[in-house]
This record gives structure tokens, C-alpha cells and sequence, in this order.
């Protein structure tokens, strides 16, 4: 059986530079390629139970998400595993289901499994991390805040939908916005955006046009279809996610009303639809990005980094629809 004595010899390094490497502890870039060439020619498998044994810590994370059917999350995902896996960490990906018992079930697992830290995409602001935090592990927050003292990395949601109902108010007169619950951060910051947009454009935010759904399709086409039914409808709608964009625009097409016929504005791009792009104003989230950053804080934060908490703040990017009515 090959030992990290056979790599390091082969490597030309002393063993506790090959331990270095495969614990992640900070070594030379030269040491760590010789390292793990040495490593690939001799077909070395770092012995993960043992190490875990001695540093009572596994080389895992856990990601918690609220939805992984939404690609959003998906995507965020993609980033966290690009920066964990390139560190030698695994990642288990859970799913809450925007539960909070479903959340906790997996906090207490990441716990038990000694796995190394957590990000997490709290379920609601009542999401509890009390016991995580109490053995040490580190847990960075992402899209939402916690009211922890943690890392954090979130979208700037008030631009967003500032962005996105401003673009709308152009060329509209009535301009709705359907977000998520309420109670989410996401969904109120980014409606408080489509009523600081009006107020700037002089204007008193319509509040029969304001709707508060689900984060699901479902939620959108409920949305939508509720107001249409008004003696005033809107005449452009602003979705608070990506999925809720799907939902309005399928009922808008259903009602023959296909953008750009009436304004739609999504934060988030469009996951899937028959429309052309370009019928439709997109705020683009850096979601990959926000995986990148938040498994660059946690690894951090597992190598010994002891700063105040920090959030970090990702901007976004507006693309007009440029088809026109």
C-alpha cells in the first residue's frame, strides 16, 4: 500500500509537507503540484477516516438550499463544488424545502457526520443555527441573511428590483411586481425596490398591483392570473425570481398577451420558455459567483481565519428586452 512517505519521496518533500497538501493547510503552489503529481503516479488515496479521527473534522461541507429544482440555486451550487473540490473538500447537497425542521434535520447531520463547515440558504428568518455554531463549525450564509453574527454573501435585492421596475416605468404606465413570501428578505427587498422606483419617478407605489406568492411557478401564474382580473390590470409585471417569471409569462401567453405585448421584467434569467430572449428585460444574478465567494469565506474560516463576520454584497446587471410593441 502506498504511504505518504512513498508520495513524498517521490515528490522530494518532507511527509508533513504531503499531510500539509491533503489537509489543506497552506503549502507552495510548486509543493502542492509536486505533491500531487507524486500522488497520481503512485495512485495515493489520502486515508479520509483517520484524518477525520485525528482533526475530528471531515473534508466535507455541507450546502443546505432552499429549492434545487430552481436553477438558481442549482448554479450557486456549481460554484460552491468548483472551490470545494479544487480544495480537496466534498460537498453534500440538501435540500430543505423551505423548511425549517427539514433545515435543522440537516444542520444536526453536518454535526453528527463531523463534516467540516456549512453554507446555508436559510429557509426563513427563523431558520435556527445555535447548535452548529456552538461546535465551531463555521457557516457562511448565502442569498439571505441570518440574525448571526457570520459570513454572508446576498445580491444587492433592492437594486434589483429598483433596476427592473425603473426599466418598466419607461414605457409603461401601471407596472406590477409578484414576489416571493412576504416574510423572505429576498422577496421584501426586491419589492421595496419596485416602490422606491416609483416614488423617484413621482409616482405612489399601486398597491393593488403588489402580490406576495411562492418562489415556484405556481406562484407566478397564481399571481398573474389574479391580476388580470382586475378592472385595472397592469400593463407590465415585474417577477421577484426566475421561476415566478415562468408561471406569469405562461399565464400572459395563455391570455394571449405574450410579451412584449405587456412589460415583463425578471430578476433572475429566464430558466426556460418558448419566448425570445430578447422579449423579455432580464436583472442577471452572478448566482456562480455567489457559490465561488461563499465557499472561498468558508474555507477561510476552516483554515483558521478568525476576522469579524463579514457580508458581502454582489451587484447585478440589467438587460433590457429590446424588442419593442
Amino acid at each position: 500500500m502506498t504511504t505518504i512517505y512513498d508520495v513524498a519521496r517521490r515528490a522530494g518533500v518532507s511527509p508533513a509537507t504531503v499531510s500539509r497538501v491533503f489537509n489543506g493547510t497552506s503549502v507552495s503552489s510548486e509543493k502542492v503540484e509536486a505533491v500531487r503529481k507524486a500522488a497520481a503516479e503512485l495512485s495515493f488515496v489520502p486515508n479520509r477516516t483517520a484524518r477525520t479521527l485525528r482533526r475530528r473534522t471531515s473534508e466535507v461541507i455541507a450546502l443546505v438550499i432552499p429549492d434545487i429544482e430552481n436553477p438558481y440555486f442549482t448554479e450557486m451550487a456549481r460554484g460552491v463544488e468548483d472551490v470545494a473540490s479544487e480544495a480537496g473538500y466534498s460537498v453534500v447537497l440538501c435540500n430543505s424545502d423551505s423548511q425549517v425542521e427539514k433545515e435543522s434535520t440537516y444542520l444536526r447531520i453536518a454535526i453528527a457526520e463531523h463534516m467540516s463547515g456549512v453554507i446555508l440558504a436559510p429557509a426563513s428568518d427563523h431558520s435556527g443555527l445555535d447548535e452548529v455554531i456552538a461546535t465551531g463549525r463555521p457557516v457562511v450564509a448565502v442569498d439571505r441573511s441570518t440574525g448571526y453574527d457570520i459570513d454572508g454573501v446576498v445580491m444587492a435585492n433592492r437594486d434589483a428590483g429598483r433596476l427592473a421596475t425603473q426599466h418598466l416605468l419607461e414605457s409603461n404606465r401601471r407596472v406590477a411586481y409578484i414576489g416571493g413570501p412576504e416574510h423572505i428578505e429576498t422577496s421584501a427587498e426586491r419589492a421595496e425596490g419596485w416602490r422606491a422606483a416609483h416614488r423617484a419617478a413621482g409616482l405612489q407605489p399601486p398597491l393593488d398591483l403588489l402580490r406576495f406568492s411562492s418562489f415556484r411557478v405556481d406562484g407566478g401564474r397564481l399571481a398573474m392570473e389574479e391580476l388580470l382580473a382586475l378592472p385595472e390590470p397592469p400593463d407590465a409585471v415585474v417577477a421577484g425570481n426566475n421561476l415566478i417569471g415562468v408561471g406569469a409569462i405562461q399565464v400572459l401567453t395563455e391570455h394571449g398577451l405574450t410579451p412584449p405585448s405587456v412589460g415583463v421584467a425578471v430578476i433572475g434569467g429566464l430558466p426556460f420558455t418558448t419566448l425570445s430572449p430578447s422579449a423579455v428585460t432580464v436583472v442577471r444574478l452572478p448566482a456562480r459567483h455567489m457559490g465561488v465567494t461563499a465557499a472561498k469565506m468558508l474555507l477561510e474560516r476552516i483554515r483558521g481565519d478568525d476576522q469579524p463576520a463579514r457580508t458581502i454584497v454582489l451587484r447585478n446587471e440589467l438587460q433590457a428586452a429590446s424588442a419593442s410593441r
